[in-house]
């Protein structure tokens, strides 16, 4: 068969579903390959779209998300959804195509080096040079691409190559099984748990996986040691449950970190120094407990004194069976702060004051979707507001990045959830900023028959940088812009829009359309001009109690 043919029968046998991408003449023998393959091409409007929602396919299903692109710009504009799904933790496969490598008449028109370009950003990054090689190249690459952490991969395939006459070998697929920590380690951890005064239970993106977040629920339970969350570990564990604490939304200095400070030992379950951390180690005098898939990689911010190294899932449950609740464990304090917590975070909730401040609109987001429905989270300062207000009740029901934290990758998340869990509203709230950098793919969503909203909170500026300038006591410069008509935008798209002018007509607003179909945008106003009283001077001026 051809080469190209054996390349998608080799995704086929890999279980790969959809094809993100946006293909050029260097990829026409896969695209014909695909013309009559199970797999279904996605065309997008840019190539960063078809990255995002390939690693976010691979973020929600565990399976390996696959992009395409073609050679030179194609390519290089994958290297940000590379990077994303590289620090994410987000198994995603990118297939660029490149001119033939055994012959060429067009010199070096359009070519650079895309493979190494590729390699400090991915997992693995190769280029097939002869055909036969494609089957062992693609399962190599979707194991590592799924191995823990997981991330990207890459496969160039030229032309040339995809053209060759091949036979037919396919591998089988073999799942990974990951091994447990020794027992003796499990009981130095038990150890250190039962000596400790005031243990928390941190949960971060790598516990955001299959099967944990029951064996968490299952220690938190027989154990009453309460918990906090990463921003990326939001719904590991239910949010409403009486010891959660909230959501380390901030590097320090909120609320929660009160808790934090006054713990003796935190249990670290899944998060790693690439996800933004709570500081919780540079002031000294605090143990910490590492269990995740992999050793902790010491930092400045982060060196623990226990590594439970293994698959998470069963450490927890190892940890689960032998631990014994403790008389002297002190709890108290943690639940007074969580209630000091709420009082600061629901200040805001039933302002109706228009433009509206963020907080309303995460308590009227909150209030329109059910438990399982799902909003996804562009990158600006609402980030911050929604991490710390939005409670979360079932895993991935909130998706954002706190890794690479780009702009840009908001809508195209929320279309792939869409996809992927059509019964389940969902909600993509995105900056002005972030919205334009991948606005184009209102069109995909569209094309695709998506039931989607899009919230857009217009502040007609890049409001984390203005809330950051702020805070570092500089002028107010630079950072302002203009927005186009976002109502007329989406018309032109085929979605509708709406731009409300109070806060009752939002929730009229939001209430209707998340009960029709079609895809559609709400322009809101939205005020920022608490920020940098309430995240920099208020929290800085901030008493622990004591």
């Amino acid at each position: 068969m051809k080469a190209s043919d054996l390349f998608v029968k080799a995704l086929e046998n890999e279980g790969v579903e959809y094809i993100f991408g946006i293909p050029g003449e260097e990829n026409l023998d896969v695209l014909e390959s695909l013309r009559n393959s199970s797999i279904k091409l996605i065309l997008t409007r840019h190539e960063q779209g078809a990255g995002f929602m390939a690693a976010t396919y691979g973020r929600l299903t565990g399976k390996v998300g696959v992009c395409m692109a073609t050679l030179g710009p194609g390519a290089t504009n994958l290297v940000t959804p590379a990077a994303y799904a590289n620090l994410g933790g987000m198994p995603m496969m990118m297939i660029t195509g490149q001119k033939p490598i055994k012959t060429s008449k067009q010199g070096r028109f359009q070519i650079i080096d895309i493979v190494q370009m590729m390699q400090p950003l991915t997992k693995y990054s190769k280029q097939v040079v002869d055909g036969t090689n494609i089957s062992s190249m693609v399962r190599e690459s979707f194991k590592i691409a799924k191995e823990e952490r997981p991330g990207a991969v890459h496969i160039e395939l030229p032309e040339d190559i995809a053209a060759e006459d091949v036979e037919m070998n396919l591998f089988d697929v073999v799942h990974n099984k990951y091994p447990v920590a020794r027992t003796c380690v499990i009981e130095d951890a038990l150890d250190m748990i039962h000596k400790a005064k005031s243990p928390l239970l941190l949960v971060g993106a790598g516990a955001n996986r299959t099967r944990i977040g029951n064996s968490l629920k299952d220690l938190v339970s027989c154990s009453g040691i309460p918990f906090f969350m990463t921003q990326m570990g939001k719904g590991v564990l239910d949010e409403s449950h009486p010891n959660c604490l909230g959501t380390a939304a901030l590097s320090s200095n909120d609320y929660l970190h009160c808790s934090i400070d006054r713990s003796d030992l935190i249990i670290n379950v899944g998060h790693d120094v690439i996800e933004k951390p709570p500081f919780f180690m540079e002031k000294g005098g605090k143990k910490v407990i590492h269990v995740n898939f992999s050793s902790s990689e010491v930092d400045d911010t982060y060196f623990p004194q226990l590594d439970v190294v293994g698959d998470i899932a069963c450490n927890i449950k190892a940890l689960h069976e032998g631990l014994k609740k403790q008389k002297h464990w002190e709890f108290d304090y943690f639940l007074r702060v969580k209630e000091e917590t709420k009082k600061h975070l629901t200040k805001y909730f039933d302002d109706d004051r228009f433009p509206l401040l963020p907080q309303r609109v995460v308590k009227k987001v909150r209030d329109a979707l059910g438990k399982e429905d799902i909003v996804t989270l562009d990158n600006g300062v609402y980030k911050i507001w929604f991490s710390r207000n939005y409670e979360c009740y079932a895993p991935n029901t909130m998706l954002l990045d706190n890794a690479l934290a780009t702009m840009g990758a908001g809508l195209p998340s929320a279309m792939m959830a869409k996809m992927l869990y059509p019964d389940k509203k969902v909600i993509s709230v995105c900056g002005d900023g972030g919205f334009m950098m991948n606005s184009q793919e209102l069109e995909t969503a569209v094309r695709l028959k998506l039931d989607l909203v899009v919230i857009i909170l217009n502040d007609s500026a890049y409001g984390m940088i203005k809330w950051k300038q702020a805070g570092m006591g500089f002028e107010n410069f630079g950072l302002d812009y203009n927005n186009p008509d976002f109502v007329m935008y989406a018309q032109s798209y085929g979605a509708k829009g709406y731009r409300p002018s109070s806060c009752e007509d939002f929730s009229k607003t939001l209430d209707k359309v998340l009960h029709e179909k079609g895809v559609h945008l709400i322009d809101l106003a939205v005020d920022y001009s608490l920020n940098h009283k309430i995240l920099n001077e208020l929290l800085k001026e901030k008493e622990c109690l004591i």
